[in-house]
């Protein structure tokens, strides 16, 4: 028998969902305070978020299904595309400018720091029409959950 110094348990979270978006949904899967959240994103064909970084918010991602062209810039001011497919993962560091967007109905797994409404959204650095969706937010907003 293992002697555990302290309590400790299973869990297991419910489905929440974080709101319907203009590209799909989120759904929260689960939440570990302060250290993870892991989500289930819908992005429908031909739909895509918005050009952004995070200040504080660090993610990562597994495409379930589907096509996904994930665009970025490549350090040094430029937008670079790279299309992945069911199997792919990326990561997004902080202040990492990325945009998703689905070529085909896509599935995907995100894990990330819990920093929730951390976005700066930067179409207008680039030249590019801003797309409907959630706006910029300030650094005092960004929750910690």
């Amino acid at each position: 028998m293992i002697k555990v110094k302290k309590k400790v348990g299973v869990i297991f979270p419910k489905k929440k969902s974080v709101g319907r978006r203009e590209w799909g949904n989120e759904i929260l899967l689960a939440l570990i305070p302060k250290v993870l959240s892991l989500k289930l994103l819908h992005i429908k064909k031909g739909n895509k978020g918005g050009l952004q970084y995070h200040r504080k918010k660090n993610e990562c991602g597994y495409l379930i299904s589907g096509k996904l062209k994930v665009r970025f810039d490549n350090g040094k001011g430029k937008l670079i595309n790279k299309i992945l497919k069911k199997g792919d993962a990326f990561h997004f560091q902080p202040y990492s400018i990325h945009q998703e967007e689905a070529i085909t109905d896509c599935k995907i797994i995100e894990a990330s720091t819990p920093h929730f409404n951390d976005r700066v959204r930067v179409e207008k650095n680039y030249g590019i029409k801003k797309i409907k969706g959630l706006g910029s937010t300030k650094l005092s907003q960004i929750i910690l959950k």
